[in-house]
């Protein structure tokens, strides 16, 4: 990269930003080259995008990056635990860029946003959020075919967002993943619930009486009473605060620890290390946090 210094005027930053999530090859390259004949002024720029709040452009910003050799996912990742500003989907994506560097970002939200337009088209209002949640399960389950992996429940690849939007496979953890930003691009708020000895659900509080979905189940409703009695059939004695939402933080955290274990089963223990010592960050970073 040439070491030179051009200063960005306001029209040449607008204009770079509305090219970022282009996706023409030619375009791609095009910008690539400019980024390299701009010196660390593009560096600069495409790391202010990604450190923004237009999430796909900060993905695309990151990709650049990274072609540039700019980028480092490992410490990426830390740095995202470390800044307490825990949003799902980009952490989720930031975990699977960990293993796999070249994560198609773009084509991950597409399949998202597929997905979520899909089910807006089979949504008539006015509508509950049962029944809206029932289109949810028609659409991920019946019509794009996600579906717990009984065979290979331990396989690392069941926690990696972006291999199970082109697996259609996960465990409970990441097909509750796949719900919930689906039903966030609905404007359905709803939240994951880590129940004891069952892995994760999705809670419904926005009724009068909350309910529960079990993705890994192919969206099978539950409600409270029923959720109890699965922790009793698992010798666990319920509390009303299992049912309680779990911080996106507790979340990803628990997408590691899954990942540590299941590198450490497979014989993987440079990734199995690798993973602990992200669990070790959260834990640190929240008693940091906690202390402050």
């Amino acid at each position: 990269m040439h070491v030179e210094t051009k200063k960005l005027s306001e029209a040449q930053r607008e204009a770079l930003s509305s090219l970022l999530d282009d996706s023409s090859p030619a375009v791609r390259r095009a910008l690539l080259l400019e980024f390299e004949r701009l010196g660390q002024e593009g560096v600069t720029f495409l790391q202010g995008v990604a450190r923004g709040h237009h999430r796909v452009l900060g993905w695309h910003a990151n990709w650049f990056l990274s072609e540039l050799k700019f980028t480092d996912p490992v410490a990426e990742f830390r740095g995202f635990i470390r800044s307490l500003n825990y949003e799902l989907e980009t952490g989720a994506l930031l975990l699977s860029r960990t293993v796999f560097p070249d994560v198609d970002i773009g084509a991950c939200c597409a399949i998202l946003d597929e997905i979520a337009g899909r089910c807006h088209e089979l949504i008539v209002e006015p509508s509950t959020p049962r029944d809206k949640c029932r289109v949810l399960n028609r659409v991920i389950f019946h019509e794009f075919g996600f579906r717990g992996n009984i065979e290979q429940y331990g396989d690392p690849l069941n926690c990696f967002l972006d291999q199970v939007l082109q697996r259609r496979k996960g465990i409970p953890i990441s097909l509750c993943l796949v719900y919930q930003l689906v039903a966030q691009r609905l404007g359905l708020q709803l939240e994951p619930v880590s129940l004891p000895g069952h892995g994760f659900l999705i809670g419904c509080y926005l009724d009068e009486t909350p309910f529960f979905i079990d993705p890994f189940e192919n969206g099978l409703f539950r409600s409270a009473d029923e959720v109890f009695l699965l922790l009793r059939e698992s010798k666990i004695v319920p509390k009303v605060s299992d049912l309680a939402p779990t911080p996106v933080r507790e979340v990803l955290c628990r997408c590691c620890r899954h990942l540590a274990d299941h590198y450490h089963a497979a014989g993987s223990a440079d990734l199995a290390t690798l993973f602990t010592s992200f669990v070790e960050e959260f834990e640190a970073t929240y008693e940091r946090h906690a202390q402050s």
